[in-house]
């Protein structure tokens, strides 16, 4: 019925069986005059009505697109960073381009380039797949954490120990902002700077600075082990012989304890109970080495990296105590309670000794490797205890190069 039309009666039907009553219940109003003029403006009306419908429907597609791409972009660049994940030519394995980033690119990123911040980072590198089983042929790889103010003085020693053990490693710089490393392009340590902020020593910065390290590793899903290194750390084994060591380690080696000293029990600031109370205090050494599921909970932990934050200064040095405490309380029996990294305290004061060319020799590296300290390694005794060693001045290099083709067999 149009508007302004009176609608007509209908009666039921009397035909008899085998009649059509269809024409009663459609039936046709009877034509009056000027019915032309009536149906012309019925139409026009309708016409209209289409008009102003498909013009809305065109108005809320075209809203309903922008907002679209508005939260896909924004929401994009954090799980996919553009200049992260993108790897050139488009396809089925590992692309960008128009298609977007390719799930190759995903878990195991092309750059180191990201525009996230610390907090989109840590959230972002502790999302852990609930599947059991990986999609692609997972290889564990250790990812070694270079934490400097600028040069790496040992770079030459470094890249000798990785030559030839590609897909087996990662590698990560920390640099003061801006700093640019001068490396080849074949050098592993090439395009590996990862987006830095400034660090203060003794300060929560440090500490800011290893998560950052251990985040932006763990973006890449094959990394399993994470070592944490200076400027001033060399290798003293061999590749296969840290990479075995680390990826069969039922643990992680974070030195951690605590004895009644100014340095150690005497930094404990007891408006940090009850989160963390006296007994529960801890310190080690800052050179950890840690599994993924570690690297995840203390990258995700924001509660007492908060209580750090706000009680442990000043002369606290929280890089010595955050991680050795937080795994004491809630993952100890993950922890073997020991560094791997040698360094040499006994001249006291508050840095270790450094050792330069004059000490360099093939005796010097045994006395490393040999000292006489015994450890347990997957419950067993053993003597190797240290894979790594400092503090080393740049004037070591030359000699630390010679040895690598005898003792150090890399």
């Amino acid at each position: 019925m149009l508007w302004g039309e009176t609608k007509p009666m209908l009666k039921p039907s009397r035909s008899g069986a085998g009649g059509d009553d269809t024409g009663d219940y459609f039936a046709q109003a009877p034509r009056k005059a000027g019915s032309a003029d009536w149906w012309s403006t019925g139409l026009l009306k309708l016409v209209t009505a289409m008009v102003i419908f498909m013009a809305g429907v065109v108005i809320g597609l075209s809203v309903s697109a922008n907002v679209s791409r508005y939260y896909y972009n924004s929401h994009t660049e954090l799980f996919f960073p553009a200049a992260t994940y993108s790897s050139g030519a488009c396809d089925r394995r590992g692309a960008s381009g128009d298609c977007g980033p390719g799930f190759r690119a995903f878990v195991h990123p092309p750059t180191l380039a990201h525009s996230m911040t610390d907090d989109e980072l840590f959230w972002r590198a502790t999302l852990v797949p609930a599947a059991d089983e990986f999609p692609f042929q997972r290889v564990p790889k250790v990812a070694f954490l270079f934490m400097t103010r600028g040069p790496l003085p040992f770079a030459p020693l470094w890249e000798k120990f990785f030559r030839g053990h590609q897909g087996l490693f990662s590698v990560y710089v920390h640099t003061i902002p801006d700093y640019k490393l001068n490396v080849s392009k074949a050098s592993p340590f090439y395009g590996r700077q990862i987006p830095s902020e400034e660090v203060s020593w003794g300060s929560i910065t440090l500490v800011d600075a290893e998560k950052r390290l251990l985040a932006n590793a763990l973006l890449d899903y094959s990394n399993e082990r994470f070592v944490l290194l200076s400027e001033s750390c060399i290798p003293v084994f061999n590749f296969p012989t840290v990479y075995e060591y680390l990826i069969n380690s039922e643990q992680s080696f974070v030195e951690s304890y605590n004895i009644d000293t100014p340095q150690s029990a005497g930094r404990y600031n007891r408006r940090m109970a009850p989160h963390i109370l006296a007994e529960q205090w801890r310190k080690g050494s800052e050179w950890f080495e840690l599994n993924r599921e570690l690297a995840v909970r203390v990258v995700a932990d924001y509660k007492y990296y908060s209580i750090f934050r706000k009680h442990c200064r000043p002369s606290c040095y929280p890089d010595e105590h955050y991680i050795p405490t937080y795994l004491h309380l809630f993952h100890g029996a993950l922890n073997a309670n020991r560094t791997i990294t040698w360094v040499d305290w006994s001249r006291g004061g508050p840095h270790p000794a450094r050792y330069g060319a004059g000490n360099i020799n093939v005796e010097f590296i045994k006395a490393i490797r040999n000292n006489g300290t015994q450890c347990t390694y997957n419950s067993k005794h053993t003597s190797v205890c240290y894979l790594f060693a400092r503090k080393f001045a740049p004037s070591a290099l030359g000699p630390l190069m010679n040895l690598t083709s005898t003792v150090l067999d890399f």
